[in-house]
């Protein structure tokens, strides 16, 4: 009996561990699915579609007007009026500022009662019937003279005319160098007047990218690295020439300006279109995950998302091209893949939970 005691002692120890580990296993699965589920990671997703993806070459482009002019006085004298500031809008012949011309004016009547007098004195002569009073080469000397004094009339014409300061071309006042009161020399600037409707951008390319421009190409300006705003320009020269320094040439764009968004002398990013694939899938970039120069996507499957490999094309701006690996309408993260890993499980929530959930 005692013998009987003690085995049933002893198979009772060897079935409580057992029993033991048994349900300690059965508990450490139940935690695990229970951590599983608790720590689904929350992601932003969305669906692959097709759409148009260019090739540019990037690069940098400095602007430039195509028309400016410095407003110089032809006359000496002092500023009477001054009919524009700085960022007016002037046309083509506006007067922009009046200088004191009393001189040229008092030049101007006495040449021109020169003229009259030399017209009279030969409409006198002409007239008389005996020409023996007077020789040819007096006749002559006085239609000389008078041609001499119609040249000096009409350059104090001139001169009071200049007196009246007008623009040279449309534009926009850019500086005013002088104000009212102030004496202006001969040739002394008053204004600069720049037109930038249309502006040039100045860009030196090298010379490997010269087989694929061509006049009336499609290019991108960025005002400054910070905008995506962008203006569209074109190819309108193309050097014929590589500096022999550099190995680059020059190609100048023209950039339409009509709101007057660009300056002239900005520095700006500029992108080239070559080339376009039309009707192709297209993903955001930040979708894509970079590993070792391996590219990939997240895909949702359910509630899992699967690591996929992907060769990519063109990219443009925030979008790239697909060229294998995807198909278009599926699902693929695009916040929220940093924290995944090949079949990991996830809980597809909108952006705005997604932004409280990672504060």
């Amino acid at each position: 009996m005692d013998s009987l005691n003690k085995r049933a002692n002893n198979y009772f120890k060897l079935a409580l561990p057992l029993v033991l580990v048994g349900v300690l296993s059965a508990c450490g699965a139940e935690e695990e699915v229970k951590e599983e589920e608790k720590y689904a990671v929350p992601v932003e997703t969305t669906t692959v579609i097709q759409g148009d993806v260019s090739s540019f070459y990037s690069t940098t482009a400095t602007l430039e007007a195509p028309q400016e002019a410095n407003v110089v006085t032809r006359i000496s004298g002092l500023i009477e009026s001054i009919n524009v500031e700085e960022g007016d809008r002037v046309t083509k012949g506006q007067l922009l500022a009046v200088i004191d011309a009393k001189r040229q004016k008092y030049e101007l009547a006495r040449s021109q009662a020169e003229v009259e007098i030399i017209e009279q004195e030969l409409n006198r002569l002409k007239k008389m019937n005996n020409k023996e009073f007077f020789s040819a080469d007096s006749m002559a000397k006085l239609e000389y003279n008078l041609q001499a004094a119609i040249a000096k009339r009409d350059l104090a014409a001139l001169q009071v005319e200049e007196s009246m300061v007008r623009s040279p071309i449309d534009g926009v006042i850019a500086t005013r160098f002088v104000k009212a009161g102030n004496m202006a020399k001969e040739f002394d600037k008053l204004f600069y007047v720049v037109d930038q409707d249309e502006l040039y951008g100045i860009v030196h390319l090298p010379e490997q990218q010269l087989e694929s421009l061509k006049l009336g190409q499609d290019a991108q300006i960025f005002a400054n690295k910070n905008t995506q705003d962008t203006v569209h320009a074109k190819v309108l020269r193309i050097s014929p020439v590589v500096d022999a320094q550099s190995g680059t040439f020059k190609v100048t764009l023209s950039v339409p300006n009509s709101d007057s968004k660009l300056k002239a002398g900005m520095f700006t990013r500029v992108e080239l279109r070559y080339d376009t694939h039309n009707n192709v899938i297209t993903v955001p970039y930040n979708a894509v995950v970079n590993q070792d120069n391996e590219f990939a996507l997240y895909v949702i499957d359910g509630t899992n998302a699967n690591r996929r490999s992907v060769s990519l094309g063109y990219r443009e701006a925030d979008t790239v091209e697909v060229v294998s690996g995807i198909e278009p309408g599926e699902q693929i993260v695009i916040r929220g893949h940093q924290n995944l890993k090949d079949q990991s499980l996830v809980e597809v929530i909108s952006s705005l939970d997604l932004a409280s959930t990672s504060k």
